[in-house]
């Protein structure tokens, strides 16, 4: 599908209903999920599934990679997994003239979609692997520099931490990823779908819809989209409100929050409100749009003290309570 100038919006929701289409073959429910996944991909960042095991978040992400026509990666982190085991590694070669050179072996890293199965399953050094070629597109091995493909996404499973085996994401890296998405249980209705659908028949293939470089289309068309000044003042103001200890942060936040989210966040909005502005065929960012996203733009990215844990406040209560607190242009 190639995409021209005039009705760029309704094209982008036309090529969203498509993929949502596809995607149902294989996903049932999950409505919310799905489009907060679509809005990272088209924003062009990484996307954090999080839900406990058994709720198709690694079939999610295989079959958007499908979709996509793109070179797909999984890696399945574990407790003994290396960093060279992602990046790559050299290995001593014998050449045809009998001499001996090191070659760069490529790791699993080296595609387009890489699903980081259970990233949290394995420690935090190895976790680390995956921060320069999140944020830099390249890694380095051997101080030699590899560029990686593009376009280059990370979508991250992790089982929530209260899970045995399972090992806290470093802040910094949380950072990195555009969207922290909270999938849950079925209802009982789409549940029995799945039982139904999944014990019969085998289910219909997908087919592949766009290719790469529709996505880089997709991602450049989504940074044109105009926003009002006054829309992004409100996401900064929104963003700023979780800090504490600063003048004018509400008093909640002082007690509950021990550290607020960076500019990174507050780009995120902006940036996942155009992206969400397109999917559902508008031509401009509206306030609902950064209200829609607040909660997996802020989710990873704010941290309760322990008075918070202590009373049994949650980061989505949190978040909640900001919404309402901070004034909507």
């Amino acid at each position: 599908m190639t995409l021209t100038e005039p009705n760029l919006a309704s094209q982008i929701q036309d090529a969203r209903d498509r993929i949502v289409g596809e995607l149902s073959k294989a996903i049932v429910g999950q409505q919310e999920v799905i489009e907060q996944l679509l809005i990272s991909l088209f924003a062009g960042g990484h996307c954090l599934i999080t839900g406990p095991p058994g709720l198709a978040k690694t079939l999610l992400v295989r079959s958007v990679a499908q979709i996509f026509h793109l070179d797909f990666s999984r890696i399945q982190f574990t407790p003994d997994l290396m960093p060279v085991d992602i990046v790559g590694t050299e290995i001593l070669e014998e050449t045809d003239h009998g001499h001996r050179a090191l070659s760069f072996v490529k790791g699993p890293v080296f595609a387009n979609v890489i699903l980081a199965d259970e990233i949290n399953r394995t420690p935090p050094k190895t976790q680390a692997a995956m921060l320069e070629a999140m944020q830099e597109h390249q890694v380095t091995a051997a101080g030699t520099r590899y560029e990686l493909p593009q376009p280059f996404f990370v979508l991250a499973t992790q089982n929530p931490i209260e899970m045995e085996g399972t090992y806290p994401l470093p802040e910094a890296q949380l950072d990195r990823f555009l969207f922290n998405v909270r999938i849950d249980y079925l209802p009982a209705e789409d549940e029995l779908s799945v039982v139904m659908r999944t014990t019969s028949t085998k289910p219909e293939p997908i087919q592949p819809l766009f290719s790469g470089e529709d996505v880089l289309r997709f991602q450049s068309i989504v940074r044109d989209v105009p926003i009002a000044t006054a829309i992004a003042e409100y996401a900064v103001r929104l963003v700023q409100a979780t800090r504490p200890g600063r003048t004018g942060t509400p008093e909640f936040v002082n007690e509950w929050v021990g550290w607020g989210a960076g500019t990174r966040a507050s780009q995120t909005l902006v940036l996942g409100a155009k992206a969400r502005a397109l999917l559902l065929g508008r031509a401009h960012v509206q306030t609902e749009d950064i209200v829609a996203l607040a909660h997996p733009t802020l989710r990873h990215r704010v941290l309760p003290t322990y008075k918070a844990e202590a009373e049994g406040v949650t980061i989505e209560q949190i978040i909640d309570k900001l919404l309402e607190t901070v004034s909507k242009p």
